[in-house]
């Protein structure tokens, strides 16, 4: 990691104001600041100063108002965003499956392919399932309970219903998250399903989940799982979906880089606790909503106050104005709701925020789009 350093000098003062920036290169996004500017009143000063620096003051004022008239909200996204592409479909339902988990995997498998074709028949095209839902959520789980994803078949029987139950019933699936195993590594993945069955799009948890809130929860998520590397956005038969995983719900960054790659729904799979979960989960989903102006669609396990992690439940689906469309509590459940993307654009023209965005000050930098070019 290298810091980057820079110094205004202020003559009028004599104070020195510095500013750090550090910036990763391993880093999945990162906001960099633009070149900072010192502006001054100069009917503030003293008489005799205003008078020596009268003609300087007024170049101040041209440069002042000349960048006024300038933001450069298009050099806010760095490569530029991507336009929203047209979506395959408008109008259609969404289930979000709640379920309960419980340590019998043959058991949450089939259950689990239950609920989605219940969802199906109440006319669900897209269905999303939980974080974490053919096994227990714990670390000594993990490796018991993962599934060699990219081998399929026997050695990933979670996966292999999605991909049948998704081609019979032809719709997308959004399969929560399960244990993977690769090589010598763990991951908490998502995988995608198209409506013929075939798998669109992996996405392995980008931030884990390591917390630790004396009295109330201690969970290290890396003392077995591996980080992923990418963001993971998919083009579907129900428009461009962006992926999280619980935890990368909390970093905003995430989630305006799938809106630049031009996503209209994200989902988060995710399973917060009883401590965060009263305070945050609805807040992060509706912010991550009307930030970005697009749907947020979430679903938690529901609710078992016998297990070791206990889920807060509360699988919910969020519009792009951050208003709640469908929720449920804990227990376990199914929502049917309706996604309307043309509210994207509606609520994009009452609020034009990407014509409104200060590129001459800040700038969210997608590496992975900027190193490919």
């Amino acid at each position: 990691m290298k810091a980057i350093w820079s110094s205004t000098l202020c003559s009028l003062t004599g104070s020195l104001t510095t500013s750090v920036s550090f910036i990763s290169p391993r880093s999945l996004s990162i906001l960099r600041p633009a070149p900072s500017f010192l502006f001054f009143d100069h009917r503030s000063l003293p008489k005799t100063y205003s008078n020596n620096h009268h003609h300087q003051s007024r170049r101040t004022t041209t440069t002042t108002t000349s960048m006024a008239a300038s933001f450069s909200p298009e050099e806010a996204r760095v490569p530029p965003a991507i336009q929203m592409p047209t979506p395959p479909i408008t109008k259609f339902k969404i289930g979000l499956c709640q379920l309960a988990v419980t340590a019998d995997k043959e058991r949450n498998i089939a259950h689990a392919r239950k609920a989605v074709e219940e969802a199906a028949q109440k006319g669900a095209q897209l269905v999303l399932l939980p974080e974490i839902w053919n096994s227990p959520y714990s670390n000594d789980s993990f490796p018991v309970y993962a599934e060699d994803i990219d081998a399929g078949s026997d050695a990933s029987p979670s996966t292999a219903m999605l991909s049948e139950v998704a081609r019979l019933l032809k719709i997308t699936i959004v399969g929560g998250s399960i244990p993977e195993r690769c090589l010598d590594k763990l991951y908490n993945t998502c995988c995608v399903f198209g409506t013929d069955g075939k798998l669109k799009a992996k996405h392995r948890k980008i931030h884990l989940f390591d917390i630790d809130i004396p009295g109330k929860i201690s969970f290290m998520e890396s003392k077995t799982l591996t980080a992923g590397e990418t963001p993971t956005i998919v083009d579907t038969e129900v428009g461009r979906i962006g992926i999280g995983i619980c935890y990368d719900i909390r970093f905003q960054e995430l989630a305006i880089l799938y809106a630049a790659r031009g996503a209209h729904l994200i989902c988060y799979p995710g399973a917060f606790n009883m401590t965060t979960g009263p305070l945050h989960w609805e807040l992060l989903q509706r912010a991550r909503a009307a930030d970005n102006q697009l749907y947020v669609a979430t679903c938690s396990p529901a609710r078992d106050a016998g297990a070791g992690y206990v889920a807060w439940g509360h699988s919910t689906l969020v519009g792009p104005f951050g208003e709640i469309l469908a929720t449920t509590e804990h227990e376990e459940a199914t929502i049917i709701s309706e996604i309307d993307y043309s509210q994207i654009e509606l609520r994009r023209s009452n609020l034009p925020l990407a014509k409104q965005r200060r590129g001459d000050l800040y700038q969210l930098v997608d590496v992975q789009r900027l190193n490919s070019r």
